[in-house]
């Protein structure tokens, strides 16, 4: 088998044709997660705890600039996806082609916004004055290079609709071995601190881009890659927008709302902040397989909408959430047993690797909910139901746990912890978790997204 080669999922064994479709991208989201695990180490180890704070403190602020590739992302996969099992070659070809267009425009946007917000956006988060300066160089460096990361993001994206998520895998490969080569050698040889850091995510990223695009350009058995498809056409754009701008919102939302919640965060001090940077650290290699999966289903849902099979679609669903489910349940047995061990990668500091452990253990059992949130929801997207993921999450992660996150910490507060227990910020967590994956089983067994197919 050529592993290469566009993958039909509209053939064979569901639960087969998944899993083979998600090794690959779930290989590939743990390389993105080195990305930042990486920095994370390098400037722990080498600069301090404080650097590894700041480079976590950037994180909400960097997420909310990156929602317009989100949105675009969450289109570009829905509509390829449907018409390539469709196999409508035209419609492709100009989806494509309005993809790379849309992302150079936001990636503009944002190297032009992103430098003049990011300031004001630390100082409304109370980010402590000893590490502030050091958010805002990460991220203005981040914002310029911009383009690349976003490139790659879409275009990978649109290699995965196609059913090709090995190439997309390669090309990240590349790009984490070369982000953490100039980490050690920006950083720990050249002593450039977090600035190092950030340029060595950009010019890995562009390299990505640059092979995926190359790719792409491979690939013309299945689309046209010419000139005049690079030019928006207003159906087009028009669906792709319609399509992603409910996840862009959904995104931005969270953003907005980690924004909220990371102002509580640093009330704690740069100690919990650096706890807080490890926990997420960790959190985003478990939530990997949630992510994955969540990812396939969209492309089998979308290319099995697409040829019209709806009975593969839930059957890929079940099984695919259930296989989904069992691998996170085996993580978070090994967070329970080995947590101090992971949290001792990134720091020496024995108070923070028991405090970022005691945190872990809250929430570790929430990611096998979250499997289910992110398979189902996944489904509904490849069908093209965008809309009601968006509510959900709006409704789990922000009127659930901005409220509660507060509300928790203030009724902890005792004259011995006067700001408050921070482990309520974690409890918080747990419940809109498993909030949200109630509410998305349910209206997965609703129905109603089986209305919402583009053809």
């Amino acid at each position: 088998m050529n592993l290469f080669k566009p993958v039909d999922m509209t053939k064979g064994d569901p639960v087969k044709v998944i899993i083979t479709f998600t090794i690959p991208m779930l290989i590939g989201n743990v390389a993105q997660q080195l990305y930042n695990t990486a920095d994370s180490i390098i400037v722990g180890r080498f600069v301090g705890d404080n650097a590894l704070a700041a480079v976590g403190s950037a994180g909400p602020i960097l997420n909310l600039m990156l929602v317009l590739f989100m949105g675009i992302a969450t289109g570009a996969s829905i509509m390829v996806s449907q018409y390539f099992g469709s196999r409508k070659r035209e419609e492709l070809s100009k989806t494509i082609g309005v993809c790379i267009t849309l992302t150079l425009i936001a990636s503009l946007f944002i190297m032009i916004v992103g430098p003049f917000i990011a300031k004001p956006l630390l100082n409304l988060l109370n980010t402590p004055e000893s590490i502030i300066e050091w958010c805002y160089q990460y991220l203005v460096i981040i914002f310029l290079g911009m383009a690349g990361g976003g490139l790659y993001n879409i275009l990978s994206g649109v290699l995965r609709g196609l059913g090709d998520s090995v190439s997309a895998l390669i090309y990240l490969l590349v790009a984490t071995f070369l982000n953490i080569i100039l980490d050690i050698v920006f950083v720990a040889n050249f002593n450039m601190g977090v600035a190092g850091v950030a340029w060595a995510t950009i010019i890995a990223q562009f390299v990505s881009a640059g092979l995926s695009l190359w790719k792409l350009t491979r690939m013309q058995d299945l689309f046209d890659m010419k000139k005049e498809y690079l030019i928006p056409e207003k159906e087009y754009s028009g669906r792709l927008i319609r399509l992603g701008l409910p996840s862009g919102v959904t995104q931005a939302i969270f953003s907005m709302s980690m924004i909220v919640v990371q102002s509580l965060t640093n009330s704690f001090g740069e100690m919990f902040i650096a706890a807080n940077v490890i926990v997420m650290r960790i959190d985003g290699f478990v939530m990997l397989p949630a992510f994955s999966f969540g990812s396939a289903m969209t492309t089998y849902a979308g290319q099995n909408i697409g040829a019209r099979q709806m009975d593969r679609v839930t059957e890929g669903a079940k099984k695919g959430t259930l296989v989904a489910m069992g691998i996170s349940a085996v993580l978070t047995a090994i967070i329970l047993l080995f947590g101090k061990h992971l949290m001792a990668i990134f720091t020496d500091t024995q108070e923070l690797i028991t405090l970022s452990n005691n945190m872990m253990r809250i929430i570790a059992v929430g990611y096998v909910l979250m499997e289910v949130t992110q398979c189902l929801s996944g489904v509904m997207r490849g069908a093209g139901d965008t809309v009601t993921p968006m509510w959900i999450s709006i409704i789990s992660s922000v009127a659930l746990r901005i409220p509660l996150a507060y509300g928790l910490v203030w009724l902890s507060k005792t004259p011995e912890l006067p700001q408050g227990n921070c482990a309520m910020m974690y409890v918080s967590m747990l419940i809109s978790w498993s909030i949200g994956a109630l509410l998305t089983f349910l209206v997965y067994k609703r129905g109603a997204w089986k209305e919402k197919a583009m053809f």
